[in-house]
C-alpha cells in the first residue's frame, strides 16, 4: 500500500484538535501534526483536505444489521458484504450483534461471524444480546427463547466464535448471575445490563460495567426506585450506550444523560437492523415482522425494533441535542469504545494505530471513510 498524506485539514485526533494539520498513513498512521511541521517525502500520494474535518473512524458495538442483511442470518458472505456497506457511514470497527433466538440459530451465527471476521478485520468482536434477558422488558427479543444466564451454553457459543464475544447483554435479576459474571470477567467479556427489570439494590453487587441502550428496554428512573437507568447515572464508571436517533430517546433525555454521564462514559450505537439503508416497508428481525416508516422500525405490536439509524447521523444528532463539541462526540463514537474494550489499535488518529478515519465537510456531511488506510467513497 502506497503512503498517502492528507494535508491542510482540521484534525480531531481523539486527544487534541489540530487546526491546520496533516496525517501521513499507509495501513497505519505514520505521522500526524501541524502543517508547519510537515516535511515532504518522495513517492507519496497527496490528498488536499483543505476545509475538511477529520475524526477517528466510528466504532459501533451494537448493530444487528443493515442494507438487507443481519448478523443472525448465519451467512459469512452476507455479513462481510453488510460490513462493507457500513464502512460508507463511517464505521471502521464493528461488533456483530446477535439477538434472542434458538441455541441452534445463535450457534450458527457464531460460526458465520467467525468466518466473516477472519476475512474482514472491521469485525472486531461480537455483542451477544440475549437470550439471557428479562421477559418483562423483552422489547423486540422473542419471548419463547428467553432463558436465565447459562455459563455452559455461553462458553460453547464463545468457543464457536473463536472467543470473539466481547460484550453480552443480560438481565442480572433473572437468577444468581455471579458465576456468569465471573466467566465474563475471566474471558475479557464486558457484562452489560439490558432488557432488565432489575432494581438498584439488585445491581449493587453486580460486576456489570456497561448498560445496553440506556433508557430503552429497562426498569426506568423513578423517585422511589432508581432502576437500571438510575444505576447507570449513579455509577460513575459504568459505560452507557445510547441510540441517538430522536425516536428511541427524546432529545431532552439525551441531554440529561450527557449532563450526568459526560462525554467519557457514553458510547453512541445504531442498534440498526437489516432495514437500514433500504426502502421503507416490511422487514424482519429475529423472525418477527417489522414495519419501517418515517425512519422508525417497529414490530406489529408497535414496539421499536432496533433502528435504521446511520452512524454519521448519530454523530450529528448528539451535537444538535446536547450542544456538545466535536471533540466530545469523538470520544463517544471512537475513544471510549477503544478504551473500554481494549482495542489498542483503534479509537484515535495516532502514530502506530490503524489508519481509520472519517472525512467530513464543514457542514459535517460525510465525504469519505478511510479504513485500514483504504479510501472508501
Amino acid at each position: 500500500m502506497s503512503t498517502k498524506v492528507l494535508k491542510h485539514a482540521t484534525i480531531y485526533t481523539g486527544e487534541e484538535k489540530i487546526e491546520d494539520g496533516f496525517v501521513r498513513f499507509d495501513k497505519e498512521v505514520l505521522a500526524v501534526g501541524e502543517m508547519k511541521d510537515f516535511i515532504d517525502a518522495p513517492h507519496e500520494e497527496i490528498i488536499d483536505a483543505h476545509g475538511k474535518i477529520i475524526v477517528p473512524g466510528f466504532i459501533d458495538i451494537h448493530s444487528h444489521g443493515g442494507y438487507g442483511w443481519d448478523a443472525m442470518d448465519g451467512n459469512a458472505d452476507e455479513i462481510d458484504a453488510m460490513v462493507k456497506d457500513m464502512q460508507k457511514e463511517g464505521i471502521t470497527s464493528y461488533f456483530a450483534t446477535t439477538m434472542t433466538q434458538s441455541h441452534e440459530n445463535i450457534a450458527k451465527a457464531m460460526v458465520a461471524i467467525k468466518e466473516a471476521a477472519e476475512r474482514n478485520p472491521v469485525i472486531q468482536g461480537i455483542h451477544l444480546e440475549g437470550p439471557f434477558v428479562s421477559k418483562v422488558f423483552k422489547g423486540a427479543q422473542p419471548e419463547e427463547y428467553i432463558e436465565v444466564p447459562d455459563v455452559e451454553v455461553f462458553d460453547e457459543w464463545n468457543k464457536l466464535s473463536g472467543n470473539r464475544i466481547r460484550l453480552v447483554t443480560y438481565a442480572p435479576e433473572n437468577s444468581d448471575a455471579s458465576a456468569f459474571e465471573e466467566y465474563c470477567v475471566e474471558h475479557n467479556i464486558v457484562p452489560s445490563i439490558g432488557h432488565s427489570n432489575a432494581t438498584r439494590a439488585q445491581l449493587m453487587d453486580s460486576k456489570a460495567s456497561h448498560i445496553t441502550h440506556l433508557y430503552n428496554a429497562q426498569r426506568g428512573l423513578h423517585h422511589r426506585e432508581p432502576g437500571v437507568t438510575g444505576h447507570a447515572f449513579l455509577e460513575e464508571n459504568i459505560y452507557t450506550e445510547m441510540i441517538v436517533d430522536g425516536y428511541h430517546i427524546h432529545p431532552d433525555m439525551v441531554k440529561l444523560a450527557f449532563m450526568l454521564k459526560g462525554p467519557e462514559r457514553i458510547e453512541l450505537i445504531t442498534d440498526s437492523m437489516r432495514a437500514k439503508g433500504m426502502p421503507e416497508g416490511e422487514s424482519e428481525l429475529g423472525g418477527q415482522k417489522v414495519i419501517v416508516k418515517d425512519k422508525q422500525a417497529r414490530l406489529e405490536t408497535g414496539n421499536l425494533a432496533g433502528s435504521v439509524l446511520e452512524y454519521q447521523d448519530a454523530f450529528r444528532n448528539m451535537m444538535a441535542f446536547t450542544g456538545c463539541s466535536i471533540a466530545d462526540v469523538v470520544k463517544m463514537t471512537s475513544v471510549n469504545q477503544a478504551r473500554e474494550f481494549g482495542l489498542t489499535k483503534k479509537g484515535a488518529i495516532e502514530v502506530g494505530k490503524d489508519a481509520d478515519m472519517v472525512i467530513f465537510d464543514q457542514e459535517l456531511q460525510l465525504e469519505n471513510t478511510i479504513s485500514l488506510g483504504k479510501l472508501i467513497k
